[in-house]
């Protein structure tokens, strides 16, 4: 038996930048209405901001296992629901439809799978305005009697369509739910679903004191800057790139960007007072508290942020994706000394931290990641991956050199470099110059890139001159002949399985066309899902697939792929897969994960209970499907997270 659920709800707290956690911890946070029905029954909805109770078996079932619980994005219902009637409510119970529709590439919103696969009963467009009228505050004017909130009886009618906006969602849904019907989420996957909710559900806790002083130091040295470019520059406003630019000019510099990059190419030719307005400039500009600023409105009333990952967020690979916070691209850290860095902050110092360090806003921007800390008792122990996407592409291409430098614990960067130079390359060693040409090839050409992706990847502000990359490009593949072919024998499967509507073997790989989507299964057996595609003539005038997809526009639209970019969905979707085995295994040997950022898992551990050395072990058990492939992690532990 299902039950398929939508509520509408009621917070003074922004749900989008402050996630649901928080939304439901606000004392003003209630439910409004909940719209329900069991099986094919018809839609039922309850009143409940109007005194309504829910009947007695849709209560018993909200705590019954055995009857699934379905939502679109349910973990909202879910921890609604259990903030609300005081429940707790186990992810085991739930399935969450945008998750099988994430798993067929279809996009994230209720109303944009509705549109793709057409259903009847579509999303009421009326709805964002009657969210933004019952379910957030209002601001008070003498038109509406200086209230801040509107209830049922501010506006009946349309209260009564709000009703049926709840019951419209709870249809589509279903109807979502039928016409995907012939592909459940597997078992495994929504295994990996209940211990995703279990690790938002479980937060990490954050040290409080660090972010607010840390926003306090920003501000005060922010003013001091700004203060000090008045009084240089004499401008209205020294923030105003078009102002700058004119003093400049002024000044005898003409520049047409004022980005970061631009002004540190600039201070390199510059002196005087226009130096200092450049460093001025970038201090100005360093953005380096907007993720402590989400930490804070993010933190609950435990102190901890929940809610840090989307499950399936990347739907073409199956990866995580970051929310409120972006864990997955903090700043690195390089101080010497985080923890007097740290204290400093903390403590309120801020005269020292200007003395000692050489940037006040690199050091803030460095410390975000400590303001995750372990609970009292308990340390951090990260254990993650090592070198992970070009081992799973060594793996999957079958370029035995690289497998077997992976084996023998080798630096690949400079195995690279001397396969592809034909000498031995040690690291600060015999040739050890050219590892750097072999890291940059390394970062840049595994899925196809050209000089382009060395370009990108930073090849020439490392001091590669432009006329070597070309062929630095061609020494790669020449040292690489079976990843090179593994990108056009992907391409080849992958449009012979499009064009004749086929099953395709390609190595360990399985490409499979039916019902009008391309589907890829991996070695793990989770399949990638292509919608919609076909074969089209390309800009360079060769056969290319095309599908439909969530694009950089982040509308729904066509996009191209060939081999190498499906290579990279393949090996990031590989790596995901390996990620989340080693964190099931590490949860069934009782470690609680409290974050885990791309390859990275983050454990919560007791004190003196288990070792970074068990962890990595743990993390480093190859699954029976990978067999062969060199797994490998490294690890440490620490009193606030950190990059080691």
């Amino acid at each position: 038996m299902q039950l398929g659920i939508d509520i509408e709800t009621y917070s003074d707290v922004d749900l989008q930048k402050c996630g649901v956690y928080a939304y439901t911890d606000s004392p003003a946070f209630e439910i409004l209405l909940f719209a329900y029905a069991f099986d094919d029954e018809d839609v039922s909805i309850v009143d409940v901001v109007q005194g309504e109770s829910l009947p007695d078996r849709v209560m018993e079932a909200l705590t019954d296992d055995s009857i699934v619980k379905t939502a679109f994005n349910a973990a909202f219902e879910r921890t609604c629901i259990a903030r609300h009637y005081n429940l707790t409510l186990a992810p085991s119970g739930w399935q969450c439809t945008a998750v099988q529709s994430a798993m067929l590439a279809l996009p994230a919103s209720l109303d944009g799978v509705g549109e793709v696969l057409d259903i009847q009963q579509k999303k009421l467009k009326e709805g964002k305005d009657l969210v933004r009228y019952f379910s957030m505050p209002c601001k008070p004017t003498k038109a509406n009697g200086g209230r801040t909130r509107n209830m049922p009886e501010d506006a009946p009618e349309k209260w009564e369509l709000f009703k049926l906006y709840c019951i419209r969602d709870v249809e589509a849904e279903r109807e979502i739910r039928y016409k995907l019907r012939n592909y459940p989420i597997p078992e495994g996957e929504q295994l990996l679903y209940q211990m995703d909710q279990e690790i938002n559900d479980r937060g990490i806790l954050v040290d409080q004191t660090l972010v607010d002083h840390a926003v306090t130091c920003d501000t005060e040295y922010r003013e001091q800057v700004t203060k000090r470019a008045y009084e240089l520059s004499g401008l209205e406003n020294p923030n105003s790139p078009a102002q700058i630019k004119d003093w400049l000019a002024d000044r005898g510099v003409q520049v047409d960007s004022l980005s970061k990059k631009a002004v540190a190419g600039l201070i390199k030719e510059t002196d005087g007072e226009v130096l200092e307005m450049l460093k001025l400039r970038l201090l100005m500009a360093k953005t380096s508290v907007k993720k402590y600023e989400a930490i804070k409105r993010s933190v609950c009333s435990d102190g901890r942020v929940h809610g840090l990952l989307q499950f399936y967020g990347a739907n073409r690979t199956g990866r995580w994706a970051g929310r409120l916070v972006q864990v997955q691209n903090l700043p690195q850290n390089h101080l010497e000394d985080l923890s007097l860095a740290r204290d400093l902050v903390k403590a309120g110092d801020y005269e020292t931290i200007d003395l000692l360090f050489d940037s006040v806003p690199g050091v803030l921007s460095e410390l975000i990641r400590t303001a995750f800390v372990p609970k009292p008792g308990c340390r951090f122990i990260v254990a993650d991956f090592s070198a992970i996407e070009a081992r799973v592409l060594a793996w999957l291409s079958g370029e035995n050199w690289r497998l077997e430098t992976f084996k023998e614990g080798g630096d690949i960067y400079c195995a690279s470099a001397s396969k592809m130079f034909g000498v031995p390359v040690v690291k600060h060693g015999e040739n050890g110059h050219l590892r750097q040409k072999g890291k940059i090839s390394e970062l840049a050409l595994g899925y196809g890139g050209s000089t382009g992706a060395l370009t990108a990847m930073g090849a020439i502000d490392m001091g590669i001159p432009e006329e070597e990359l070309p062929e630095l490009v061609s020494q790669w593949r020449a040292a690489n002949p079976h990843i090179t072919k593994f990108w056009w024998d992907v391409d080849a499967a992958s449009m012979k399985s499009v064009k004749e509507k086929t099953t395709v073997t390609c190595g360990n790989l399985t490409f499979s066309y039916r019902a009008g989507m391309l589907f890829i299964t991996l070695p793990s057996g989770r399949r990638l899902s292509y919608v919609k595609p076909r074969l089209e003539t390309n800009r360079f005038g060769r056969a290319a697939i095309t599908y439909e997809g969530v694009g950089e526009s982040k509308k729904w639209m066509r996009i191209e792929t060939y081999g190498a970019k499906l290579t990279e969905n393949i090996v990031q979707a590989t790596a995901r897969d390996l990620l989340a085995q080693a964190m099931l295994r590490l949860r069934a040997a009782g470690y609680e994960i409290v974050m885990h950022v791309h390859d990275e898992a983050v454990c919560e551990v007791p004190e003196g209970e288990s070792s970074v050395e068990e962890v990595c072990r743990i993390m480093s058990e190859v699954p029976s499907w990978a067999a062969g492939l060199p797994l490998n992690a490294d690890g440490y532990e620490c009193a606030f997270y950190k990059k080691d």
